[in-house]
């Protein structure tokens, strides 16, 4: 699973999730992509889930890229804790996705091939997605 080595606070605010994507919204490194539709946070094991799926379904052809990194940290408080008694503990790490964010990026594979390793990887996230190839 992905996760940092180091944050700089090791609690966040939530903070507004407004707008859409200004960077990483085109292809970069490949020649077909996976881009989100809605504003979401990710978890690790939700990405890992995806790339774990692309990966089976290409069968060691062609190279991807992840372009999302979960870095914000989720707290939670245990079952049964009182009100007050401060914030929780770090439980798990989501990455930040607004609309038109470039999720997943393949190339040296077939365009079938990698619509349908993409459109089974979007089954596993929790937002509209749509695929989308590089346009020379």
């Amino acid at each position: 699973m992905l996760l940092p080595k180091k944050v700089k606070h090791r609690k966040w605010q939530k903070g507004s999730y407004k707008g859409k994507a200004y960077r990483a919204n085109k292809i970069s490194f490949g020649k077909f992509g996976l881009k989100a539709l809605a504003i979401c946070r990710i978890s690790s094991r939700q990405i890992e889930s995806a790339r774990r799926t692309i990966t089976r379904h290409l069968k060691k052809e062609g190279k991807i890229w992840i372009r999302i990194f979960p870095d914000k940290p989720i707290t939670s408080k245990g079952t049964e804790v009182p009100m007050g008694a401060g914030k929780g503990d770090v439980d798990h790490f989501v990455a930040i996705v607004k609309p038109g964010t470039m999720l997943f990026e393949i190339d040296g594979v077939s365009e079938q091939l990698a619509q349908e390793s993409l459109k089974k990887a979007s089954y596993k996230l929790p937002l509209k997605t749509k695929f989308v190839r590089l346009i020379n």
